[in-house]
């Protein structure tokens, strides 16, 4: 599953080491260099200008960005999108014979071939919770026993489980009314005071001396309180309400959403047949979807156009780096089937890197999801993915996709495993960002990540490991894009060796560090003079 959080951002300066204090623009500060700003970015800038002293040219790379969608139309975005250029767009036919019809930019797992698309699904705890539930809470006593009987391992587990699924339907429920009261609370005041303030811009002096007599005006002045200065100061009411009361409506639509969807015990049908593994040729061509959010913002991390003046730049360093989008995430959990067939898709049509921005705690059918992991890896692709926001241990608290396997086989020279790292140099570790001594390989610019979003020509600040991994994957490609001879665990290695190193990161990652563009192509450019290559 897909999390994040909006973020509000702004201009700020660290220190660092003995390095004068240098301040940071807020939507590039991903891009920094820490022994320069004391920020640590991935260091992009002084990346290329390495690659451009060594006259180092970059040849064309694909990215799969496996994720809930991609629009592939953004100002930033349209670009640096992958054409398949065998397929003649909209004609219905498979014109290049690879199994998928219109696959233009990518595909889409979750849709139907008639073009029906769905963005809300259901969460694997209710899959499980429904799968047991119906063989050992039948209405039939008997039938009860005698499974139990012959199961009890399966039986204990769905104890487990039928508990942690009934809590989340009524935190859930609970979390649903409050966000609704909330909103009937605030909105009637907030709504009069747009009218009373109109155009003025609000101040600390402004709000400490208004004196309202409007029983529900006083009744919402309490959000002032709750705002951080930098979300009102220098704002009109309306630009205020319209945000604070987006939020609320958003929080409450979401709730909304999770308690019919997510915790729905009835199956979707209308797509394919989540219990046929074997199938591989379901969905549709729109790569975007109804919902790309998500997906878009991962791919701007990566790959949003460099050199045009507008909206954000990828760390992927310029115009060579191509995102194929294959739609994968739901609002909901990724089912292993969906997964599967999406990392085979992207190999199969040339993608040399995959992110892959989601997570979840149950995985069962983890064996395909493996599979496909081995079969990336054997063709010689480099998969980057989000160690998850939950703040857990994965050592110990499996996040899933994980490429270790329970018998302790891995394919760990393929899979980066990423977590999140902030602006803020001695507070590096993101707060919500998932770690771990074993699972989590590398940190990377992970919050208040400023890139495209879904509307043309918008872009957002959003939260997230989800963000954290294309961060770490733009600069894969960055690598590999100019140092094409190397193989994807030359990559991960090199991005592993050349990390930013903190002792905040040290028992919590394997690398104990941030990575770093410039040390990694200066890396790269070594082991080419060692092999000799050109």
């Amino acid at each position: 599953m897909k999390k994040l959080v909006l973020a509000l951002s702004f201009a700020f300066s660290v220190g660092f080491a003995q390095a004068q204090t240098v301040e940071v623009p807020k939507e590039t500060w991903y891009h920094a260099d820490v022994e320069k700003t004391g920020v640590y970015g991935v260091n992009t800038e002084k990346a290329l200008d390495f690659l451009k002293d060594k006259k180092r040219k970059p040849q064309t790379i694909v990215v799969g960005v496996l994720d809930s969608g991609v629009e592939h139309f953004h100002e930033d975005l349209k670009a640096n999108m992958w054409v398949n250029k065998k397929e003649i767009p909209g004609n219905g036919i498979d014109d290049d014979k690879n199994g998928f019809i219109d696959d233009v930019h990518g595909w889409s797992y979750l849709g139907t071939a008639k073009g029906i698309n769905y963005n809300d699904d259901s969460v694997e705890l209710t899959r499980i919770y429904k799968t047991l539930a119906e063989k050992y809470d039948s209405y039939d006593q008997k039938k009860n026993h005698d499974a139990i009987v012959k199961n009890p391992t399966e039986y204990a587990e769905y104890v487990k489980i039928k508990r942690e699924y009934l809590e989340t339907v009524g935190k859930t429920k609970y979390n649903q009314q409050v966000a609704q009261a909330k909103l009937n609370a605030i909105e009637p005041g907030l709504n009069k005071m747009v009218l009373e303030f109109g155009d003025t811009k609000l101040t600390k002096d402004i709000i400490a001396n208004y004196q309202p007599i409007d029983n529900q005006v006083i009744e919402s002045l309490w959000i002032f309180g709750e705002l951080k200065e930098e979300q009102w100061v220098g704002k009109t009411m309306t630009q205020v309400a319209n945000s604070y009361l987006g939020m609320a409506r958003r929080q409450a639509k979401a709730d909304g959403l999770t308690s019919h969807y997510n915790l729905n015990l009835v199956d979707r049908k209308d797509v394919d047949n989540p219990n046929d593994l074997k199938e591989r040729h379901y969905g549709n061509g729109d790569s975007n979807g109804p919902e790309s959010s998500h997906g878009t913002h991962v791919a701007g991390i990566i790959a949003a156009v460099r050199g045009n003046k507008i909206g954000n730049e990828g760390t992927a360093g310029g115009n060579h780096v191509k995102i194929m989008s294959v739609r994968t995430v739901p609002n909901g959990d990724e089912r292993d089937k969906d997964v599967a067939n999406s990392i085979y898709y992207a190999v199969d049509n040339g993608a040399k890197i995959l992110n892959m921005s989601f997570g979840k705690k149950y995985s069962p059918n983890k064996d395909i999801v493996w599979d496909a992991f081995k079969y990336a890896a054997d063709k010689g692709v480099l998969i980057v993915k989000a160690a998850g926001n939950s703040n857990e241990d994965i050592d110990t608290h499996i996040h899933y996709p994980t490429n270790f396997k329970a018998d302790g086989t891995s394919v760990s020279n393929a899979v980066l495993t990423v977590g999140a790292s902030t602006r803020t140099s001695d507070k590096l570790k993101a707060g919500f960002s998932n770690f771990g001594k074993k699972s989590v390989d590398v940190f990377g610019p992970g919050a208040e990540i400023y890139a495209t979003y879904p509307g043309v020509d918008q872009y957002r600040f959003l939260n997230g490991t989800s963000m954290a991994s294309p961060a770490v994957a733009g600069v894969a490609a960055l690598v590999w894009s100019h140092y094409p001879k190397l193989s994807a665990a030359d990559i991960r290695t090199i991005l592993m060796e050349t990390v930013n190193k903190n002792e905040q990161l040290k028992d919590i990652s394997v690398t104990g560090g941030v990575v770093d563009a410039y040390k990694a192509v200066q890396r790269a450019e070594e082991i080419y003079k060692q092999r000799k290559l050109k």
